[in-house]
């Protein structure tokens, strides 16, 4: 049964040719299936391995499908390995890709490009689950640049808006940094320790290299250059709220599920270098500390629905650099697999809202809407209630973990969990203003919906995920053999006083809401009245001036020099050369007059120049 873990990315994949080869003239009563069948039958296979290989005690299992290429010593294959982490990943990906799939089949149905819309995201499952399976370097970073490429597709998906293509663009080019930092650090690795195999690589570098290596820190800094960039933080970060311009389920897929994860995965993945660069494991998780700190204070000043989700998905990414930098990796992993549940939960009911208020995604034109759109209601409040970390929903287990892991960090450990107290505090305001403005308070609608859009399809998955988003935390991480730090859901040894303050300041995130945005009790306009209030608002709008910054310091000058080099001098030197030659071809073509008597005075004329300069000289 564990032999048949190469279908899982093979059935995208032929998901993907089978659309593309029909060149989207299937109609939609099939080209649906094919699209979310695809995954769904994906989804049956990794179920049916993840269950044997948990049956049969192995900690590890590795397949070769076949090999790629052979070279000398260079045999990169299609082999992929199987344990607890890359077991995990591949449920989520063909899990709840499956349930974003399905929802996509009701939420794009009047899209004219409906089967191209599937086509590019059945290969960027296919492209995510080699990723996460391949167990060499080769296969990892194919599947790694597959997923930067179908992101830009489905970005910009909607082409022609002009926006939307601005979007594809700078998530492709932000992106790119990163993804070339990681190249190199791959390079670097093959070339120290001599293999692809990501297993063989890993214990190698711990033969080799000592703790604090120059050569582990330098790999490991240019692969947590490519982590930053694909999971959108500090200071690649700038990408992702851009993203929102492509369809709802796209965000809910690709940038609640499973891309933005890529980063974390390859540091999981990779975590014995991590821990021979104790210097750099550090920088993972300040990133992670200022990144979810900054985007949360973000999101509380959004006014776009997808965006204040884009922002948190940012700072929940955050916690899960926090959780890796601090050592917590299993609590990592436990969160990305539940902020997968009730992220893709909350995006994919904005997209019935917005679908409902004929694709209205201001929150201030929304309001009232908890019995027009009881379903995206009910989903909304399980979504924010695990997302804010309340009582024995899923994001409470998941944070919690990583917090507590901090705070058993030697040294900074107290200053990293006080930070991640506070970007709770943040997500419990921002995220029930979010549900307070658009359920509650009198409709600002121009268009209030006549009914929910839905049917089974649709509402399905979000009954699956309310499902998963309230139990999700009960679920068993497999991962101690992964990391071999104790179990996954281990306890800590904490006070009372710990734990009490971990789940009050969420709540009170939330009573702060609840006051302004609720009740009323205190204005939100008067707070904003003044000058610099209305300043520092548009600061903390735009991203702390990230995109400004990167404008002036980096765009702005490549464009003055393309400009200058458009009248390069080089060039100016070579265009001089083309046009004598032309204008002497011109005069010469004229002269061919097909006349006897032009080309005997024409010879007579040459032949006294010479003779007179013969006599001359």
């Amino acid at each position: 049964m564990l032999e048949l873990i190469w279908l899982l990315p093979t059935f995208p994949l032929l998901g993907f040719l089978a659309l593309v080869l029909t060149g989207g003239r299937l109609p939609k009563q099939i080209a649906g299936p094919i699209g979310a069948g695809s995954i769904g039958l994906s989804f049956a296979v990794a179920a049916l391995v993840a269950s044997e290989f948990l049956n049969s005690g192995l900690e590890h299992f590795t397949y070769e499908a076949w090999v790629w290429m052979s070279v000398g010593g260079f045999n990169p294959g299609f082999t992929f390995y199987l344990d607890g982490l890359s077991m995990v990943m591949m449920l989520i990906i063909t899990g709840v890709g499956f349930l974003i799939h399905l929802y996509a089949t009701g939420y794009m149905s009047d899209d004219p490009s409906f089967a191209r819309f599937f086509s590019y995201m059945n290969l960027f499952v296919s492209a995510m689950l080699m990723l996460v399976l391949g167990d060499n370097l080769v296969l990892l970073y194919l599947g790694w640049e597959g997923v930067g490429l179908c992101s830009y597709l489905l970005i910009g998906f909607w082409y022609t808006n002009p926006a939307n293509g601005y979007a594809a663009r700078k998530a492709f080019v932000v992106t790119r940094v990163g993804d070339t930092s990681m190249a190199i650090g791959l390079f670097l690795l093959f070339a120290q320790l001599g293999t692809l195999n990501i297993q063989d690589m890993l214990h190698a570098a711990e033969m080799q290299w000592s703790v604090g290596s120059g050569f582990a820190v330098a790999a490991s800094l240019l692969l947590l250059g490519g982590a930053v960039g694909k999971s959108a933080q500090l200071p690649l970060q700038t990408w992702l709220p851009d993203a929102m311009a492509g369809p709802t389920p796209i965000s809910a897929l690709i940038h609640a599920a499973t891309m933005v994860t890529a980063g974390v995965y390859l540091i999981a993945r990779t975590h014995p270098l991590f821990e021979m660069a104790p210097s750099v494991q550090l920088l993972v998780a300040l990133i992670g500390l200022i990144t979810l700190l900054l985007s949360g204070f973000t999101a509380m000043t959004q006014s776009d629905i997808k965006r204040i989700l884009a922002y948190s998905t940012v700072s929940q990414i955050g916690y899960m650099f926090l959780g890796l930098g601090v050592g917590a990796w299993s609590a990592a992993i436990f969160h990305l697999m539940t902020h997968a549940f009730f992220k893709a939960l909350l995006f994919l009911a904005s997209g019935t809202v917005i679908l409902s208020l004929h694709h209205e995604q201001n929150i201030f034109k929304m309001g009232g809407l908890r019995k027009a759109l009881p379903v995206s209601f009910f989903s909304f409040l399980i979504g924010s209630l695990a997302l804010t970390a309340f009582p024995y929903t899923s994001g409470y287990f998941s944070k919690d973990e990583i917090l507590l892991g901090a705070l058993e960090l030697e040294g900074v450990g107290f200053w990293f969990w006080l930070g991640g107290v506070v970007g709770a505090f943040f997500t419990g305001i921002y995220t029930f203003r979010l549900f307070f403005i658009v359920f509650f308070g009198d409709s600002q609608a121009e268009h209030p919906p006549e009914k929910e859009v839905g049917g089974w399809h649709m509402n399905g998955p979000l009954i699956l995920l309310m499902i998963l988003a309230l139990a999700g935390g009960f679920i068993h991480v497999p991962l101690d053999a992964v990391f071999n730090h104790g179990e996954a859901h281990g306890e800590h040894h904490v006070s009372g006083l710990i734990h009490g303050i971990m789940i009050a300041v969420p709540l009170l995130g939330i009573a702060i809401s609840y006051l302004f945005f609720m009740s009323k009790t205190f204005s939100v306009e008067k707070l904003m009245a003044s000058a610099l209030a209305k300043k520092l608002h548009a600061f903390w709008f735009g991203g702390w001036g990230f995109d400004t910054l990167y404008n002036a310091v980096l765009v702005s000058p490549f464009l003055f020099l393309a400009r200058v080099n458009r009248k390069d001098i080089i060039d100016s030197f070579y265009a001089l050369i083309v046009s004598v030659s032309q204008a002497a071809n011109a005069l010469i073509v004229r002269s061919q007059t097909g006349s006897l008597r032009w080309y005997a005075l024409t010879v007579a004329g040459g032949l006294v120049v010479m003779v007179s300069l013969g006599a001359i000289l």
